[in-house]
Order: C-alpha cells, then structure tokens, then sequence
C-alpha cells in the first residue's frame, strides 16, 4: 500500500520536516517455523512485513493488517515482542521521519503468501538458520521473536537520563 493519505495531507503541511510515525510488523511463523520476509520494492532488502498504523488503529490490528496486505497470509498475533524508536530516515525524496515501531510474533492462520502489492517484488518463507541478508535491527527482532520470553523487549535510558541525577539520588536514599 502506498503512502496512507494522512501522511500526504501532513507533507502538504510541513514539507520534509521530521515526522513521527507509529509502525507495526510481524515476526510470522508457519508450523514449521519458518520465517516470512518480503524484499521491498525500494530497496530491495529483505524485510519483515509491516507499516504505518493509521488514526485510531490498534498496533496488534495495524501488524495483521500490513502482513495481509503485503503477503496475503492471514496472520493471527500471540505477543508482543518489541518496541523501539528507530533512528531518523531521510526517504530519497527528502521526507524525514522517524518511527515508534511496535513488533508481534504472529502465527501464520490462513492464506498464501505471495506479492500481494507494490510495496514489494518477493515474499518467501525461510529457516531461521538459513535468512537471506537482513538488517542487524531485523535479525535482532526475528532473535527476540523466536526467543521462549515471554516478555517484550524495549529500551530504557535509566532514571537519571529520564528524570535527571536529582532523581536518581532519590532512589539512593
């Protein structure tokens, strides 16, 4: 799916200003437990589906919705896994923009995974043991997924860097 037109009404607005976007992805398994990654049309590399949650959408409705309509497999959601800011992206027509990304393990429930829309050019299920090339932040995020935690994995600076060293005195005393 092409960019949702909420974001188009807000580039007529600021331009290529920094935007922060919320996103959704799914770690999705088969019974095999395999992985479905789809190579964006973009740039070509190996991705985990996913995209922008648009107005009022649960993150966990978001992740199902971008798997179908990328890969058409029909993805059931069983934990979140992550959720992490990413570092700012400055798109090649110059729109900035920086996402809080949430990341589900999904269990694969129905449909047939294919090409299912201009946002890429290959969808394949893999072994995690045998990945094509991914990036280091999604490899991380199919590691955490396929981990027996049941618990979701996020970033925090520390009571200091949050609330500064007067705070962190606090918890001293």
């Amino acid at each position: 799916m092409p960019t949702p037109e909420y974001v188009l009404k807000l580039r007529e607005k600021v331009g290529h200003e920094m935007l922060w976007l919320t996103t959704a992805a799914g770690v999705v398994l088969d019974q095999g437990g395999r992985v479905l990654l789809g190579r964006r049309a973009d740039n070509g590399a190996w991705a985990l589906p996913g995209g922008i949650i648009d107005p009022a959408e649960h993150p966990a409705d978001a992740a199902v919705r971008e798997i179908f309509e990328e890969t058409g497999v029909i993805a059931e959601p069983e934990l979140l896994t992550e959720i992490s800011v990413c570092e700012p992206i400055r798109y090649r027509n110059g729109d900035l923009v920086q996402y809080l990304e949430f990341a589900f393990r999904c269990r694969a429930a129905g449909g047939e995974a294919r090409v299912a829309d201009s946002e890429s050019v290959e969808v394949g299920w893999f072994a995690p043991a045998e990945l094509p090339p991914v990036s280091a932040a999604v490899h991380a995020r199919i590691t955490r997924a396929l981990s027996s935690s049941e618990k979701a994995s996020f970033t925090f600076s520390g009571i200091a860097a949050v609330l500064g060293p007067g705070a962190a005195a606090e918890l001293r005393r």
